[in-house]
């Protein structure tokens, strides 16, 4: 490990940091006038990614892991929403991360690599979970932003939700439309509802 070069390395990490500014822009369509960061999506991605898996008897750390990685292209993408894919086409995400990856040493490489061909492949029970958990993130993001006030966040719930194909997700997703983003402090507090 001494002798190899982490110059790409702390490149990438400096790069990945870009993502903690990037607002994910489908938001502003529904009226979100601060919306969240990527990298704040990734994070949640990956605990719900790990309670996914769990719950359907996959890999929660190999589901978290794909989670954390799965936006990380947009590092040089930038966050093209659904609509901007009409006129603009993301770039390949393997082919973007190969690039993001090139001068790492192999064995680091190989692994980012790995892990977003494999969450791109959306076949390992641990990408299905990863995946599920991305549409659910967007989801209770969704629902958070709509008890904000942003009504027109309901199209992007609907559409999320919809899009939820793990028996897992699926029953969190329901829970999650039964109840209200508070409702989790009231019971910590002890407060009936």
């Amino acid at each position: 490990m001494a002798d190899q070069d982490l110059t790409a390395v702390a490149h990438f990490l400096y790069e990945a940091g870009t993502l903690k500014t990037a607002r994910r822009t489908g938001w502003w369509m529904a009226g979100v006038r601060d919306p969240e960061s990527v990298a704040e999506h990734a994070w949640r991605t990956s605990i719900i990614a790990s309670v996914i898996a769990t719950l359907e008897g996959a890999d929660p750390a190999r589901a978290a892991h794909m989670a954390v990685w799965h936006d990380s292209q947009e590092t040089r993408t930038g966050d093209i929403n659904h609509l901007g894919k009409k006129y603009a086409t993301p770039g390949d995400p393997e082919a973007v991360t190969a690039d993001q990856t090139a001068g790492m040493p192999e064995v680091l490489a190989a692994a980012v690599r790995a892990v977003v061909a494999e969450y791109e492949a959306k076949e390992s029970p641990e990408a299905i979970c990863a995946r599920d958990a991305d549409k659910l993130e967007c989801m209770l993001q969704g629902l958070e932003y709509k008890a904000q006030g942003n009504t027109s966040a309901q199209r992007w719930i609907d559409n999320s939700r919809a899009r939820i194909v793990t028996e897992s997700g699926q029953r969190l997703a329901d829970e999650l439309l039964a109840q209200t983003p508070l409702e989790w402090l009231r019971a910590a507090m002890g407060e009936k509802g």
